[in-house]
């Protein structure tokens, strides 16, 4: 179960909004660079972001270059999940491989900034507590759950490795 309050921002955010590419020199300390997770997008996010807060999106979240490390900075900067109309199919995958989960729902513009979720991953349920209303979406597979429990690709290969192998 995932609960936190929502930041929302809008459609399109790609991930020079999430790592900005002047801070391209940071891609080697991620907790600095963390620091400025989202400023292109909005600039009191990083200062304000707390442990376990959320964000809601519109379309196509995460488009862009491949930027591996924007969904390491958002994860470090203490963002829980992301929840959008859609995603970026390598920002999709990128999320997944460091243990940051996504959710795709169609009525993710239905949510309000300050609203406070209660996702559950494997059943498929948001709960928006704050307006009282609950939405389904499809239920994460069952190995990226465990993707994420784990914390992400690496933690998941380092016990399961064995099922890789031929």
């Amino acid at each position: 179960m995932i609960k936190g309050k929502v930041w929302k921002f809008g459609n399109d955010i790609s991930t020079d909004h999430i790592a900005p590419g002047r801070y391209f020199h940071l891609r080697t300390d991620l907790p600095e660079l963390a620091k400025h997770v989202l400023e292109d997008a909005r600039d009191d996010f990083p200062q304000k972001v707390e442990k376990g807060d959320l964000i809601t999106a519109g379309r196509n979240f995460g488009l862009g270059s491949s930027r591996e490390h924007a969904p390491r900075i958002m994860k470090l900067a203490g963002i829980s999940c992301v929840v959008a109309k859609n995603f970026a199919r390598i920002f999709y995958r990128n999320s997944i491989n460091v243990g940051l989960p996504l959710v795709e729902l169609k009525e993710a513009d239905e949510i309000n900034e300050g609203d406070i979720l209660e996702i559950n991953l494997e059943n498929g349920i948001l709960k928006d507590i704050t307006r009282n209303k609950e939405y389904r979406f499809k239920p994460l597979p069952e190995f990226i759950l465990k993707i994420i429990e784990m914390g992400g690709i690496e933690n998941y290969i380092k016990k399961y490795g064995d099922y890789f192998k031929e």
